[in-house]
């Protein structure tokens, strides 16, 4: 990074960081007390909880919008879609010659889970140890206050000077998928039309590292279900001459890898890079890998996860152990998920999974492949000047060098914006660190980078806004 002089106004940037600096945390209280109220509401977009929470969630949002001075605030969803969880749009409109930035988050969160691995309210926003515990306070409501926190310090700081064009967008459903997505773009394209979007839905590279995410693996997900009995018949009779389809199943899945754990897959897109060094004692701790457990596939750690395959059994259908009989089962069912490196097309992908499991079916059983999602990956443009803009941002922020950092996770309505808005330059960025724990209990917010997050947006806007800059 380029350190700030005195002057505290960057050469040729035009941004006077340190009053930012100033403007933002005079606000971090605010910000702070702000975001516990959203952890507070637990707006959840699965058919099995209240939608009126959701709606809760929703209306917060939008007088948090509100209360930023901007008039041109909507509570929207995509017509005639089902479910449909309510997205909150709010725009400024751009000044003559300013572009307008897309502000992307999310307010639904993900199921507490279990209550009883929570050390704190799920839905009750604490602080300990410089870190904010509470679901969403990470995923995705910090991304929420990041985006009305820049704007804060900006309108404190440039007041009228300030012209770029905003548009948020806080979506209300992307923990469920995002199913309607795709149909809410088309409904409002011209709403929600930009020429830079920021998505900040993601995580920096560690405590006190910043990362502009730069890659993502893409998604295909399949049920599987294995039939090889009419019925259950018991397993003393007739055990022996037939394997019952939990053992065939496994027989199945075991085939999805080599001996050294990597995805045996045919077809599937691969690279090696070793564009960041991963150190595996650092992944390890940062992944809670136990000392005893063999790390699979090869390459460096960066390439496996985020420039190969990876394929995960996530959910299996046979009878609990609470519920076993001597019986050999007659079928059994597994989802499987299929991560995908860049410059993988998801519909190949699901064809050669499809294909291995019709070559690789055991003793004749009977299988049934069902397709489910598929997303694409997602590879952006690091030289372009918005994301050049982003980096300079980060590094003033945190005070040290960012790392452009590729994300084994999937965010699959990143290709609806890309295909939607082929001239918007996307930026993705975030908030969470290895220990947030997203979707996990004891989900939580280091408010130091927080902060940090809070100044690198104000300042990349202020970048976009300054005279020549892009």
């Amino acid at each position: 990074m380029t350190s700030t002089p005195d002057s505290a106004v960057l050469p040729g940037s035009g941004v006077d960081v340190d009053a930012l600096a100033r403007a933002v945390d005079a606000r971090m209280g605010e910000t702070i007390a702000a975001l516990k109220d959203l952890v507070a509401i637990p707006g959840i977009a699965w058919a099995a909880f209240d939608p009126a929470e959701l709606a809760r969630s929703a209306g917060a949002v939008a007088a948090l919008l509100r209360s930023l001075g901007l008039d041109d605030v909507q509570i929207l969803s995509a017509g005639g879609a089902a479910p449909a969880g309510p997205a909150v749009v709010a725009r400024r409109a751009a000044a003559a010659g300013k572009p307008t930035v897309l502000l992307y988050a999310h307010h639904d969160v993900q199921p507490p889970g279990d209550r009883q691995l929570w050390a704190t309210e799920p839905f009750a926003a604490t602080e300990a140890g410089g870190r904010l515990y509470g679901r969403g306070a990470a995923d995705d409501k910090a991304g929420i206050m990041v985006h009305a926190g820049a704007l804060r310090a900006l309108l404190d700081t440039l007041g009228a000077d300030f012209g770029v064009g905003l548009t948020f967008f806080i979506e209300g459903e992307e923990e469920a998928g995002s199913p309607t997505f795709r149909a809410f773009l088309e409904q409002h394209r011209e709403l929600l039309r930009a020429d830079v979007i920021v998505v900040a839905d993601s995580a920096n590279w560690k405590v006190g590292v910043p990362a502009l995410t730069t890659s993502l693996r893409g998604l295909v997900d399949a049920t599987i279900e294995l039939r090889v009995l009419e019925h259950a018949v018991h397993s003393g009779v007739f055990g022996g001459p037939v394997l019952d389809a939990p053992t065939l199943l496994a027989r199945l899945i075991a085939t999805f890898h080599d001996d050294a754990g990597a995805v045996a897959v045919e077809g599937l897109v691969a690279r090696d890079t070793d564009a960041v060094a991963y150190p595996e004692d650092d992944f390890r701790r940062d992944a809670s890998v136990l000392d005893s457990a063999v790390l699979a596939g090869a390459g460096s750690i960066s390439d496996r996860l985020w420039n190969k395959p990876a394929l995960s059994v996530i959910g299996m259908d046979v009878p609990p152990v609470a519920l076993a009989s001597n019986t050999l089962v007659p079928s059994a069912r597994a989802k499987i998920s299929l991560r995908l490196a860049p410059g993988q097309d998801p519909a190949a992908a699901m064809d050669a999974l499809a294909r291995h499991v019709r070559q690789h079916v055991p003793f004749g059983a009977q299988v049934d492949f069902v397709p489910g999602e598929q997303g694409s990956a997602f590879a952006a443009d690091t030289a372009a000047p918005a994301a050049q803009a982003a980096l300079w941002a980060l590094g003033e922020a945190w005070r040290t060098e960012p790392v452009k950092a590729g994300m084994g996770g999937s965010i699959p309505f990143i290709a609806d914006l890309t295909e939607v808005y082929p001239q918007a330059q996307i930026l993705i960025t975030g908030v969470e660190d290895p220990d947030s724990r997203a979707h996990s209990a004891n989900e939580s917010l280091h408010l130091g980078d927080f902060r940090n997050a809070v100044l690198a947006e104000a300042l990349l806007l202020a970048r976009l806004n300054a005279p020549g800059n892009p």
